[in-house]
């Protein structure tokens, strides 16, 4: 995996908890969206499911700037079911449990532990044209920061969506939320402006 890179395709059954039912879902789903995985370690563990939560707190706006979110891990549809009929932060997710029993997925994006067989707790955003363009991994004890994470999402977005004019470079900031202005720059003339 590399940013920039093509992005795997994925199809696979998923488990939607909020309607309680299973479906096959493939790339061709989210043609012209923006994909945000989020891979983590397993069902039945209590960081896992608060980083469920934590992106259900994002959800909304997610979804309202062209992104679908999908969670993966190395359990099966059948555990993620069982998981979201016990966990009351697991329940209510609107966000598409994809099963990867075998790991292909997990492997195919570079998270896979290979000594455990579980995915590492990891998210990759892809862009509408299945491009990698955000790649991180998390200590497996360390839950993620959704709101981070949808700052980047609508940098990456912003960048996208306004090339920068001739000779000059559209860059986000670090500590940029959405509404704040990027850097717009000439690399030869602004260099040590910034």
């Amino acid at each position: 995996m590399r940013i920039g890179g093509s992005a795997p395709d994925i199809t696979a059954e998923a488990y939607f908890p909020v309607d309680g039912k299973m479906k096959k879902i493939s790339f061709a789903d989210s043609k012209g969206k923006w994909v945000i995985l989020t891979f983590y370690p397993g069902d039945f563990t209590f960081v896992c499911a608060t980083d469920i939560d934590a992106f259900m707190t994002k959800y909304a706006d997610f979804k309202k700037n062209g992104a679908v979110l999908y969670a993966i891990s190395t359990d099966s549809v059948y555990s993620h079911r069982v998981w979201a009929q016990t966990s009351p932060r697991v329940r209510k997710s609107m966000i598409a449990m994809i099963g990867d029993l075998k790991g292909r997925i997990t492997a195919a994006y570079g998270l896979l532990n290979e000594s455990t067989g579980a995915a590492m707790r990891g998210v990759v955003i892809i862009d509408p044209d299945r491009k990698v363009q955000y790649l991180s991994v998390f200590n497996n004890g360390l839950g993620k920061d959704a709101v981070h994470i949808f700052n980047a999402f609508m940098g990456l977005k912003y960048m996208r969506d306004h090339k920068a004019g001739t000779g000059k470079v559209c860059a986000i900031p670090a500590g940029w939320k959405p509404g704040d202005k990027p850097l717009n720059y000439d690399p030869v003339k602004d260099i040590g402006k910034y």
